[in-house]
Order: structure tokens, then C-alpha cells, then sequence
């Protein structure tokens, strides 16, 4: 069923809840109202399109998003490390036990957390970076309002095991777990819990993933020859277009290898390419020196570009001596391996290439890419470095 174009309303209430994890009352009342009011809309469109439940309570909105697949950049941004995420289940377990507006203290959730605990080593308050990992832990139930601090400042617990936070259970503490089509002990991998999605969405699939996959990653690639997600944005690119720009501020590019939206203005909600991180900028020189000598490198039928650790320390190299007078003084003052680990890292995060063994594989979608300094930012840079020298 063709769908009508949103309102102004409508489409700005979908970017939000793409945009977050829910949409609490108690904190943004004008936008939970805003998105009420266009309820039936929302509904019925990310149901027909995606698949996705938005489940709308007295207290809350939540837009139930779940990707084809798992990516690098998937997580929590502030969560640093393994121990992080198990400490978080183990709280959100404690908090499920108890009761809405139910107070407790820093040292009994502690408690409970070393007997929920499922690592092979034991949890030890004593040690510095298991405190600092549960106050990573401890902000992050805070921030996504699963806790309300009543007294006390969970970030001292790094300086003594002994401190403690008065904390309280708020309404949305049980509701932050989506619900699975089975047990979750049933799952042995995160690729199985992701599959079983596809039991419950029988009608229109293809489409589903394709939706997922376009507003849910940075750049959809080609995988082989073949590619059946592919080739129905290719086949349906007219209509995928048009029905984007009706609901959303997206463009749809599609190129051989790769599928993409884009902005044609940056906007504040969103998280684009480029951002505001000084290693956007090493890339964009890195994409351009890189598209003049796309001849040195070996391409498979797929637009993908291989490199040897030796070619891509070359490469960025010569990105930081063409391009480096303008980087930030953190990535001016980085060593060459130090950049090219920077490098690999933000072209990982947002999918532009892929480690692989010892090599490292540039992706199409990183073509799509180009940047060069002004003549104006030329003779600025020119002047900084002569009046330097």
C-alpha cells in the first residue's frame, strides 16, 4: 500500500525516534505529545516498511529498532570494554527485581552484581578499573533514565570502593529489554537472536531488510554478484527514492557497488559524515590522493580496493605530508603508525573498509568521498608555516 506523505511533524517525530533509544515524558513532554498526535502515521509506516514496533506508553515512546546485522560501530559509545556491557545486564537484572521508586544504595547494587556476575574471574571493588567500569555503567542507567540519583556522586567510587550513592528505581527500569521470540538462553550467538526476527516478518522481508539497511548504516554495499538486497534497490530505485523523500530529509544514491543516503544540509539531530572529529578531515584527503591513484591498487568485482599494511602506512603518509599542516594538533603531533591506526579505526566505524588478516580492504563506498583545502585555508597554512619557520 503506497503511503502518503508525512507532515513536517511527522517526519521530524520519525528522525527523533531513529534517533533514540526512547522518548521519555518526564523529560521531553512537547516532543512525546508531538509524536502522539501523529501516532497512526508513525505506526503504520515503520510496520509496513521496516517492521518495527513503536510501542507508545504513558511514560514513554519506543521505536523497537533491530539492524540486519551487527556492525563495529553498534554499542554504547561510552562503554570501553567487555566488562562494561556484563556489568550492565547484571544491573539491569537487579533493577527488573525491584520495584518502581524503590531506593537503594551504591554498595547493595555492588552486591548483587558480584553474585550476578558471569565472568571467569571474579569481580573485586579494590580494583581500580573494575570501579571504573561500573561507574561507566552506573552513568549509563542513569542517562537513559533507568536510575535516578537522590544523593551522592557515583564518579568518587573511583577514588574508594567505600562510597556510596543513594539510587532509585524509576517506572522504565522493566521496559528497557525488548521482548524475544524465545528464551534468551536459547541463542548461543548474537546472529541467531538477529535471524530469529525474520520468523515474525514472513510478508514483504526483502523490503524490510532493504529499509533497515539504508537508514541504519552508513553505506549498503554490494556483496557479490548477485546480491539480492542489492539488486532490489536497484530494481525499485525509483520508488525507494521517491517514498525517502516523502518521509524523511534523505537522499537515495545508488552506484555499481554501493547505496547510500544523504543530506544536502547538515542538520543538528542527525550523525553524518563528515562530523566534527579531526580524522573526517584526514579522510576526505586520503579519499581524493587515493581516487588519483586507483590504478596501484588491486580492485575486485565488487569495487573493493586491497591494500598491504606497507601500501595503506604509504598511503597515509603521503596524506600527511601533502595534507597534514591542517590537521588538528592532535593528528599533526601523531606518529605515523599512531594516524594510521586513527585511520583504520574511523574507516571501520563507518564502514568505509574492513580489516583483513594483515591487509586492510577499502570499501566503494569510500569513493564517494573527496576534500581539499581552499586556496584561502592554502594561504593561511602557508603563512602560519613561515612565520613558524
Amino acid at each position: 500500500m503506497e503511503q502518503k506523505a508525512f507532515n513536517d511533524k511527522a517526519t521530524e517525530a520519525l528522525m527523533i525516534l531513529f534517533e533514540n533509544f526512547w522518548v521519555l515524558r518526564r523529560d521531553a513532554p512537547e516532543t512525546y505529545q508531538m509524536i502522539r498526535e501523529n501516532e497512526y502515521e508513525l505506526k503504520r509506516y515503520v510496520m509496513d516498511k521496516f517492521g518495527f514496533d513503536l510501542i507508545v506508553h504513558q511514560h514513554f515512546i519506543k521505536l523497537e529498532k533491530i539492524p540486519v546485522e551487527s556492525k563495529v560501530w553498534m554499542g554504547m559509545e561510552e562503554f570501553r570494554e567487555p566488562m562494561d556491557y556484563a556489568l550492565f545486564c547484571c544491573g539491569l537484572a537487579f533493577t527488573e527485581s525491584r520495584t518502581v521508586d524503590d531506593q537503594f544504595l551504591l554498595s547493595h547494587i555492588c552486591e548483587e552484581i558480584k553474585e550476578l556476575y558471569p565472568g571467569e574471574r571474579d569481580l573485586d571493588w579494590t580494583i581500580y578499573t573494575h570501579r571504573k567500569s561500573l561507574i561507566r555503567v552506573m552513568h549509563k542507567l542513569v542517562d537513559l533514565g533507568i536510575l535516578k540519583v537522590v544523593d551522592g556522586e557515583i564518579d568518587e567510587f573511583h577514588k574508594d570502593e567505600e562510597h556510596e550513592v543513594l539510587y532509585e528505581v524509576t517506572v522504565y527500569a522493566r521496559y528497557f529489554m525488548r521482548t524475544y521470540p524465545e528464551q534468551l538462553s536459547v541463542y548461543s550467538t548474537s546472529d541467531e537472536i538477529l535471524e530469529s526476527e525474520w520468523k515474525r516478518q514472513v510478508q514483504d522481508a526483502r523490503r524490510k531488510r532493504v529499509y533497515r539497511k539504508l537508514f541504519f548504516s552508513p553505506v549498503v554495499y554490494r556483496k557479490e554478484k548477485e546480491d539480492p538486497d542489492f539488486l532490489y534497490i536497484r530494481n525499485f530505485r525509483s520508488r525507494l527514492s521517491d517514498d525517502i523523500e516523502a518521509h524523511s530529509p534523505y537522499r537515495l544514491e545508488v552506484f555499481k557497488n554501493a547505496a547510500m543516503l544523504v543530506m544536502d544540509e547538515r542538520r543538528q539531530l542527525h550523525t553524518l559524515f563528515p562530523d566534527q572529529k579531526g580524522v573526517s578531515s584526514v579522510l576526505l584527503h586520503m579519499s581524493k590522493i587515493l581516487r588519483g591513484n586507483l590504478e596501484a591498487y588491486e580492485r575486485n568485482e565488487i569495487g573493493e580496493v586491497h591494500m598491504t599494511s606497507l601500501e595503506l602506512e604509504e598511503l597515509v603518509r603521503r596524506v600527511q605530508e601533502e595534507a597534514g599542516s591542517g590537521f588538528s594538533k592532535t593528528l599533526r603531533e601523531s606518529t605515523l603508525s599512531g594516524l594510521v591506526t586513527t585511520v583504520t579505526e574511523a574507516m571501520e566505524e563507518w564502514e568505509f573498509g574492513y580489516s583483513e588478516g594483515s591487509d586492510f580492504v577499502i570499501q566503494p563506498g569510500f569513493g564517494r568521498l573527496i576534500g581539499h583545502y581552499s586556496k584561502e585555508d592554502r594561504e593561511k597554512m602557508d603563512e602560519k608555516e613561515n612565520t613558524n619557520g
